[in-house]
């Protein structure tokens, strides 16, 4: 995600998003990160686990209702037609390149997990009027306030706000938790964010790591293996 210009996190270094959608997602947390954040530490977010766990399972609803053919996964079309019924305006790149982003294991289809990165992608890219009653439409009010400390936490771990998350910034963070063993717990986090190994992380890559950490999709792999077994 992305491409390095200068040296890695030296003062001169600048990290070019390679598609429209990572520029999109970059310049809207830098919008977003001038207003500042309320976490003061790492263990503030760690803290807002359960709560957050909570809340995104709550979305299971949406995704069952978008998800036409109950298969488990919603795909272009059913990603199409949520859009068109919740009257968000996309265009057929944007879709795409949502599509494409968020199907992050490439089978062409979005699972519970990847549905939540993108109900995600939706609430920090839209806040036009229009987008404000879609969101209402599809519940998205009582998921707002978990979205927000999302948003919140990348802000915090954003530093520089150049809209990625280094692994410098991931030892800071952490460090200032005052954690014991922070080096360690540091780059353990950071390499779980880390998605594609480029020694940055994107808000698209924060939000997979995130369901990881809160343990959103785990349940659902399970009962579908049990199914098959």
């Amino acid at each position: 995600m992305g491409g390095i210009v200068g040296k890695p996190e030296s003062t001169t270094s600048a990290w070019m998003p390679e598609t429209k959608l990572e520029a999109k997602m970059v310049e809207a947390m830098q919008r977003r990160a001038a207003e500042g954040t309320a976490l003061k530490s790492f263990n503030s977010i760690i803290l807002k686990f359960p709560k957050i766990d909570d809340s995104l399972r709550n979305c299971k609803a949406i995704f069952e209702k978008f998800d036409e053919d109950s298969n488990g996964t919603i795909d272009h079309e059913e990603l199409k037609k949520c859009f068109h019924k919740l009257e968000i305006k996309f265009t057929e790149e944007e879709i795409n390149d949502l599509f494409e982003a968020c199907d992050i294991n490439k089978d062409m289809g979005m699972k519970f997990n990847e549905f939540i990165v993108l109900l995600c992608l939706v609430y920090l890219l839209k806040d036009d009027p229009t987008a404000l009653r879609a969101k209402s439409r599809m519940g998205m009010p009582k998921l707002e306030a978990t979205f927000e400390t999302l948003v919140d936490a990348f802000v915090f771990l954003d530093k520089n706000k150049d809209g990625y998350v280094s692994r410098s910034e991931m030892t800071q963070a952490v460090t200032e938790s005052g954690e014991g063993s922070t080096g360690r717990i540091a780059i353990k986090r950071f390499e779980e964010m880390d998605w594609d190994k480029n020694g940055m992380v994107n808000f698209k890559e924060f939000l997979f790591a995130f369901t990881r950490w809160c343990g959103v999709g785990e349940n659902e792999d399970e009962e579908e293996g049990e199914e098959k077994n």
